[in-house]
């Protein structure tokens, strides 16, 4: 297996002076020789901004036609992260070679509106796919990324046919699936059938399962195909199913993914975001309260969850802002307890304990987040050097008492 970094999306400053911007990579490409498929398939894998800065591990977003979709998902799952409504991911996309072959669970012929028919020859070859997601795919990434037990699946088109048949055939193969305008036609409404024979007797399903769909079936009698389908999955009695179907009709086939994939990462990670006093907008827990709705994330997900970093420095901030030194400092301690990599930690803790005039504190940490910096190669570098530069002028022309 060969692995080559690649600049999958570089994006320079607009205004540009004397110097160039530098990229911003969001990706690498690595080309794995799959015994499976007696071919080399290649994979576009995006790790968190952070990822180099620290050992924290992280779930995986597998997708088809990743050459398409890396950079709207990376911006999504970023943007949903930094708001708190979802951690961060690890995001594989797999690019295709014969995609119909793929991405199609049954060699079918279809029938066009007019009656005449329509031939897929190479289909029928998505069992063979899943194999090689089940085993050489994933051992590639859980070998060489730090990733942790939880596995979210999606597919557009052929790929949300293949997210479904993946759900259906293989429940247990990923732990969320998100299936978007998925051909839902294809061999005789094999979705629906499988959906049928599925939950006849299922008594449990852990896996999520998320289905949306643009403005295909615009027009057609209802109930059409999708309200057929959700119709299967509410009567389902499985224990513990969790699902959403959603209808973007205002979206067409092509550009139904990127808000799909919104909602559909905003369903899988629902439980994520914290409670917030409805008037204020704010989390009013305090820190044992943060630490307990972690602790049933990480029950509900099946590995550790931590609030991230922004989270609990917001926390910590509001706490000052509330006059209530003591509160913040011990928020602050938390957040070193969880990112002793950030540099940005130490900064807000020094910052708290400053005032609390708890200085010679605050000196050691504004020095460690200097040195922490430093370290790791952190851009706001210079903030921090200004920040402890800052406190020691004032504290030496501060008269002693």
């Amino acid at each position: 297996m060969k692995r080559s970094v690649c600049l999958v999306l570089c994006l320079f400053l607009a205004s540009i002076s004397a110097f160039a911007g530098e990229p911003i990579v969001i990706g690498e490409t690595i080309k794995i020789q799959s015994k499976i498929m007696g071919e080399e398939r290649t994979i576009l894998v995006s790790t968190p901004p952070d990822y180099d800065q620290g050992d924290q591990s992280f779930p995986v977003l597998y997708m088809t036609d990743g050459d398409g979709h890396l950079t709207h998902t990376r911006g999504t799952v970023d943007f949903l992260s930094q708001n708190g409504l979802m951690p961060q991911v690890i995001i594989v996309g797999v690019t295709n070679t014969d995609r119909t072959r793929d991405l199609t669970p049954t060699n079918a012929v279809m029938t066009n509106d007019d009656g005449t028919e329509r031939e897929f020859p190479t289909s029928g070859g998505a069992s063979k796919f899943l194999d090689f997601f089940q085993d050489e795919l994933f051992a590639y990434v859980e070998k060489n990324f730090r990733t942790k037990p939880y596995r979210i699946f999606s597919g557009h088109s052929f790929g949300g046919l293949f997210a479904l048949n993946a759900f259906f055939s293989r429940p247990d193969m990923f732990h969320s699936v998100l299936s978007i305008s998925p051909s839902l036609l294809w061999d005789e409404e094999l979705p629906l059938r499988q959906a049928q024979s599925f939950f006849a007797d299922r008594s449990e399903v852990k896996t999520t399962l998320f289905v949306a769909m643009g403005n295909e079936e615009e027009g057609d009698p209802r109930p059409n195909l999708l309200d057929r389908f959700e119709k299967a999955l509410q009567d389902a009695e499985a224990e513990g199913f969790d699902w959403e179907v959603r209808s973007l009709p205002d979206e067409t086939h092509g550009s139904v993914v990127m808000r799909a994939q919104y909602w559909g990462l905003r369903k899988v990670f629902s439980p994520w975001n914290l409670p917030r006093d409805p008037e204020t907008g704010r989390f009013n827990g305090g820190i044992d309260g943060l630490k307990a709705h972690f602790s049933g994330l990480s029950s509900r997900y099946g590995f550790t969850v931590h609030p991230a970093e922004a989270q609990v420095n917001m926390m910590g901030y509001q706490a000052l802002g509330n006059d209530d030194s003591e509160g913040a400092i011990k928020i602050f301690r938390y957040n070193v307890e969880l990112y002793p990599d950030s540099a940005n930690v130490y900064d807000s803790l020094a910052e708290g304990l400053e005032n609390a005039g708890l200085l010679d504190e605050a000196l050691v940490n504004y020095t460690t987040a200097v040195k922490t910096a430093k370290r790791v190669g952190d851009q706001q570098y210079d903030l921090f050097n200004a920040n402890l530069d800052r406190f020691k002028t004032e504290r030496e022309n501060t008269p002693s008492e």
